[in-house]
This record gives structure tokens, sequence and C-alpha cells, in this order.
């Protein structure tokens, strides 16, 4: 596929990269507004907080997987991950919009409000880095692909693995 073709085809994208990465977190914010009265079966912070550490496990495997040339399993792991991320998304949202918000009472508050915060200003910044990343894959401009990604998955394996320090710090106080 010639470069021209690429930028068209990445061009079908750009608008709903845009949309989702506002609308989700909107949507997230609008959510956690929202609180149903239902107890869910489980207790879900450590199973999302488990998802959280799988990503970051298939993030590294991806990569190595990638620096070894092997593309199509660097491409299921990437799509691996993007689903765990997406079902880690749905299971914070039922959590946070069927409990109360836990406090941190530890006496390293400076550290776990300085994870927790980078930890959610990056979980939004990088929605639109793993979609423009993802976009170049599957539109084959891999040069650009390359490019974006050596800054996404830093980005991305760090909000994954804040996720699991944040609930590391936090599980004794639920």
């Amino acid at each position: 596929m010639n470069n021209q073709n690429q930028l068209l085809n990445e061009k079908k994208y750009n608008k709903l990269i845009v949309v989702l990465s506002i609308a989700i977190p909107l949507v997230v914010a609008a959510l956690f507004g929202i609180k149903i009265d239902a107890e869910l079966p489980v207790f879900l912070p450590p199973i999302y907080a488990s998802i959280n550490a799988t990503t970051a496990f298939v993030l590294v495997l991806a990569f190595i997987a990638i620096q070894n040339k092997k593309i199509k399993l660097h491409e299921g792991l990437m799509k691996f991950a993007i689903g765990l991320s997406v079902l880690f998304l749905l299971l914070y949202i039922a959590y946070h919009m069927t409990s109360d918000s836990t406090s941190y009472e530890g006496s390293y508050s400076f550290l776990y409000y300085f994870v927790l915060l980078t930890h959610i200003i990056l979980s939004i910044a990088v929605i639109p880095f793993v979609l423009i990343t993802y976009v170049r894959a599957i539109t084959n401009n891999i040069e650009k692909h390359k490019k974006i990604a050596k800054i996404t998955f830093p980005l991305w394996l760090y909000v994954a693995v804040t996720g699991v320090v944040v609930f590391i710090m936090i599980s004794p106080y639920y």
C-alpha cells in the first residue's frame, strides 16, 4: 500500500479516534456521578488489578515478540492487551458505580497520591496513543506505527503497572 492510500485509510479513523479519546473520559466521569444501589457478587478491585498486571505482562510479551520479528504473535498480544484494557475499564466503572471510594490513610500519602494522579492523567492521555498506534498498524503504515509505538508502549505500561501499585497501596483500607 502506498503512502497516499495509507493516509486515506488513517483519515477514515481520525474522527473516531478523536470522538473516543474525548468520549471515554467524559463518559467515565459522568458514570462516576451515578450510584447504583446494588451489591456486586464479587469484590472487583483485586480482579481489575489482576487485569492491569496481566495487561502489563502482555505488553512486555508483545514488545519481546516484535523485537524477535514475530509479527502475528505481536498483533495477537496487542489485540489481547486492548481487550484487557476495555474489560478493566468496564469493571472499574461497575465498581465505582456500586461502591463508595476508599480513602488512603497510610503514611505514604504523598507517594500514593502522586502515583494515583499520574496514573489517572496518563490513563486518559494514553487513549488516543493506543488508538492511533492501532490504526497505523491495521492500515499498514508500519514506519509511523513504530514511531508512535515508542511513545505508546511506555505510557501504557506505566498505566498498567501503576494501576497495580495503587491497588496494593490502597488495599489495606478497603
